[in-house]
């Protein structure tokens, strides 16, 4: 090829051995071909590798989905490629065919499909991993005796029968006898593979895993996966609920290995029963959960009203009520596992005083805006799911709380905006970008708001005027906390922080409640410090957050996929629609559930409010330094 600028001269008879294992080759192909003048000719290659097999650093190994089209044989490569060249074409179409609405609608300004489309990349870039769907053919018991799980195929067959069920918790209850013995000699061992949530006759499409980030090596964490799960609901749906499955499973498992938060005096279990995990590992995804370390992911408030909204959500949009069915003994005791952060007994469940939620370097007192919205609006998708599957009791007594928490979280409201918490220090006035989370996923879910229109736009309106227009001359996007005299938050580093997947979720939010020109204002200060030209230079490995000193922190990040939130809000998919609503109807009295009431204190952590060392203290410190990385 050096030689003569081609193969022509080769004898194909001669060096065709193929390469020794371990050793270093080069390759090159070449097309020849005659251009006539002002004629025109186009050459296709096409390349392709095959890596049949996953390897995680436990040693457990998965095959990747495409070897059950393909196999697992030297000759994947070939017919993978051959199908490139063959079909790629047809292929190119179909994206056109898939870009051009989006293209062509006139409400969009022009650098919004730029960003829409390419912030994608993420799916690829993401270190996404893709099995078979298959389980792995290690088993637990030879790994560790440690791990026990509630097993929800004893429920399937009444859950699935509306007829014989009006009450899943006097099922759950009488399961969770033996469970509960399982703490002391554990012996039903399991995995979150969501799989086994499959119905007959449902596809099994395989497991689906993703980063946090590039710098956060932790796979589907989900409070993250909140944000940008719009993006994969709407592109590929079945991803979304196999996901969903996966997490479903994770509720009902114990993992009691002790591991030591880096804010945190004391060790803690890994996982608890009840719990929604943070993520679904990295040394063993599906096996060993929650390789987050910063604090006690068991004690946060925010991932089991998130795992109900999203399965809700998700429900509504796919019209699938099999995986209703099946999820719904994990969020009745996700939501039995949350009843013990309601320390007054007003419907309301409180934060402890330290991060226990997404923004986990912001810490929070009693009831919050953010977490306590998720809350509100987690209630209301229980009561409503309950009915899907036919659970009554559980539907008016979710019901009933929802009402008595919105009116708790209503209290937030100080005439312009909701207060962070209702701590009553000065750390409470803060304006938080992020504050109407639950009536963004409420209002996507085909949900009722969880407050007044009026106090909505009023608090986007401030948001917009504070945490937007204040801050890099409105060309940033949406600053995490602004103080009511309009300086920038100085109580953490993360309310200093402009969060690009918060920027687009907040324009999401005003997507929903009619302020569609501020929202492509809002969102457009992420292309212009993304994606422009003039901006920092953050295409395709957009981070988690930026400051106003040019320092960013986790280049490559998960949470602005949530760009395709806006999508969502912008033209909204059709939700299955449900035979009846309650609606505004009070429930009489004062509803009571007794199963749920016992499954909580079953689920209750060891009284223990989390402190903080002066080494965490320090520790904070030199984490925060670190994470930031100067352009």
């Amino acid at each position: 090829m050096f030689q003569h600028g081609s193969f022509d001269q080769m004898n194909v008879n001669e060096n065709v051995l193929p390469s020794v294992p371990g050793s270093s080759i080069g390759a090159a192909v070449a097309a020849s071909l005659h251009i006539p003048a002002h004629a025109v000719r186009t050459v296709t290659f096409a390349l392709s590798w095959a890596s049949p097999q996953i390897k995680f650093p436990c040693g457990r190994t998965y095959r990747r989905r495409y070897t059950k089209f393909y196999g697992i044989d030297d000759d994947a490569a070939v017919n993978l490629v051959r199908e490139a060249i063959a079909e790629h074409r047809k292929w190119e179409s179909q994206i056109e065919d898939w870009q051009r609405p989006i293209l062509a609608d006139k409400r969009l300004p022009a650098w919004y499909p730029v960003a829409l489309f390419n912030a994608l990349y993420y799916f690829n870039a993401g270190g996404a991993i893709w099995t078979d769907g298959m389980p792995s053919k290690r088993s637990l018991v030879n790994i560790k005796q440690r791990k026990f799980f509630f097993d929800p195929s004893s429920l399937k067959n009444n859950i699935m029968n509306d007829n014989l069920i009006n009450n899943t918790g006097i099922d759950i209850l009488n399961k969770m006898t033996s469970l509960m013995d399982g703490f002391r000699s554990p012996s039903t061992l399991n995995s979150a593979m969501g799989t086994s949530l499959l119905q007959e006759g449902e596809e099994n499409v395989g497991q689906f895993l993703y980063l946090e980030g590039s710098e956060y090596h932790l796979f589907n964490t989900y409070d993250v996966h909140f944000y940008s799960s719009f993006a994969l609901l709407m592109l590929f749906p079945k991803l979304e609920l196999s996901i969903q499955r996966d997490f479903a499973m994770a509720v009902l498992m114990h993992d009691p290995e002790k591991i030591q938060p880096i804010h945190g005096v004391n060790q803690v279990p890994r996982k608890v029963f009840g719990a929604v995990p943070h993520d679904l590992g990295q040394n063993d995804p599906w096996f060993e959960l929650n390789a987050y370390y910063l604090h006690d992911p068991n004690r946060w408030k925010d991932l089991n009203p998130k795992f109900v909204l999203q399965v809700y959500r998700d429900v509504v949009v796919t019209g699938d009520k099999s995986f209703a069915h099946a999820v719904w003994p994990s969020v009745f005791i996700a939501m039995a596992f949350m009843d013990q952060f309601d320390k007054d007994s007003d419907g309301m469940i409180e934060n402890e005083g330290c991060p226990d939620q997404t923004y986990d370097m912001w810490a929070a007192f009693g009831v919050s805006a953010y977490t306590g919205g998720l809350w509100v609006a987690a209630l209301q998708a229980a009561s409503c799911m309950a009915r899907l599957v036919g659970d009554t009791t559980s539907e008016k007594y979710f019901w009933n709380r929802y009402l008595k928490s919105k009116a708790v979280y209503n209290k937030l409201w100080n005439g312009s905006y909701f207060n962070y918490d209702n701590s009553g220090s000065g750390k409470s006035s803060p304006i938080h970008a992020d504050q109407l989370a639950g009536q963004w996923f409420a209002r996507a879910s085909g949900l009722q708001p969880i407050v007044e229109n009026e106090r909505a736009k009023s608090t986007l309106e401030k948001i917009y005027d504070f945490n937007v227009l204040k801050v890099m001359n409105g060309k940033g996007g949406v600053i995490n906390g602004m103080s009511p005299d309009g300086k920038i938050e100085s109580l953490t580093m993360q309310a200093r922080e402009i969060w690009a997947g918060v920027t687009f979720s907040v324009a999401a939010t005003m997507i929903q409640e009619g302020m569609e020109e501020k929202a492509f204002k809002t969102a457009q200060g992420v292309y212009e410090t993304a994606w422009a030209l003039e901006g920092l230079g953050y295409a395709f490995r957009i981070p988690e957050s930026w400051n106003l000193n040019g320092q960013y922190r986790s280049i490559n990040y998960m949470r602005p996929l949530a760009i395709w939130a806006m999508q969502w809000a912008l033209s909204p998919p059709k939700l299955l629609e449900e035979e009846h609503r309650m609606d505004n109807v009070q429930v009489e009295g004062s509803f009571e559930h007794t199963e749920f009431s016992k499954i909580a204190d079953l689920l209750k952590l060891p009284e223990e409010k989390p402190t903080r060392s002066i080494l965490s203290v320090i520790l904070d410190i030199i984490h925060q330094r670190l994470l930031l990385r100067r352009i």
